[in-house]
């Protein structure tokens, strides 16, 4: 290769390498703001902060009813989580063995709720649960969260099962094994990454939902985004830089420890 084309390759890798810091910078910089503004002295949010205190978070650490929408938020995140997961693999995993034309619809079918607006479909739950007499806010924000957050566990493990060795599931049937038996036995101990991965994705998508929780929401129960707007309304405090902090350390910490708990199957694997 000439020293042209060597030139050439070494600014196009430069540039590359230079849009990618530059994509990066700009998406972290909104996060470097929210936790530097979380520390600061002022009882009005500026940048830069003028002094630095861990005050706020005192407040939010002693605030009964900021712990009150952190356990809600936990409760419902939970809930939804297992509800998605449940419901994602298993519809994932009938779409994978079935050549019905049933299963072919699925997909697009399954794909709906994001394609949605939140707004709508906040305020058609919220009809149909008044309609049906459903006043449990838990359970109506926790099925809220679970129409968002399946499709999204769905379509992980659809990629997850594309990689599976089916041979192994039909291999247990042969020997006379039960459907469920070849389930828990065979398939879950091979995919239960792409599990967890999607059980942390559903997590997440739930803990930071706001519309639909807004509309769905009650006196009692109120989940963190709720609870930030409502705090936004009255003063433009440090706290919702904590609040903010609080929501991407948790998101953080579930991609962490998904991570941790893989890489320790990995090693189980090696020894």
């Amino acid at each position: 290769m000439s020293e042209a084309g060597v030139s050439r390759e070494r600014i196009e890798d430069a540039l590359f390498r230079a849009g990618y810091w530059l994509v990066f910078a700009v998406l972290m910089l909104p996060i470097v703001v929210v936790f530097v503004t979380s520390f600061q002295q002022s009882s009005y949010l500026t940048f830069p902060p003028s002094g630095y205190t861990l005050e706020w978070y005192a407040r939010f650490f002693g605030s009964e009813e900021w712990l009150g929408a952190v356990r809600d938020s936990l409760a419902i995140g939970v809930g939804a989580s297992l509800l998605a997961t449940v419901l994602g693999v298993t519809g994932s995993l009938a779409v994978q063995r079935s050549d019905s034309r049933a299963a072919k619809l699925l997909p697009p079918i399954v794909l709906l709720p994001l394609l949605i607006p939140p707004v709508v479909l906040g305020l058609t739950l919220l009809i149909y649960f008044n309609r049906i007499g459903l006043t449990n806010s838990y359970l109506n924000i926790v099925v809220a969260h679970t129409l968002w957050a399946t499709p999204l566990v769905f379509f992980i493990m659809q990629s997850v099962f594309a990689r599976f060795d089916w041979n192994l599931r039909d291999a247990g049937t042969d020997l006379g094994a039960r459907p469920t038996r070849v389930f828990y036995h065979v398939i879950l101990p091979n995919v239960r990454s792409g599990v967890l991965i999607s059980a942390v994705v559903a997590f997440i998508v739930s803990l930071q939902e706001f519309i639909m929780a807004l509309f769905l929401k009650s006196f009692e129960v109120k989940t963190v985004p709720v609870l930030a707007w409502t705090s936004l309304q009255s003063s433009l405090t440090p706290m919702v830089s904590v609040v903010s902090a609080f929501l991407v350390l948790t998101s953080v910490l579930g991609v962490l420890l998904s991570a941790a708990v893989m890489n320790l199957e990995w090693l189980a694997e090696q020894l």
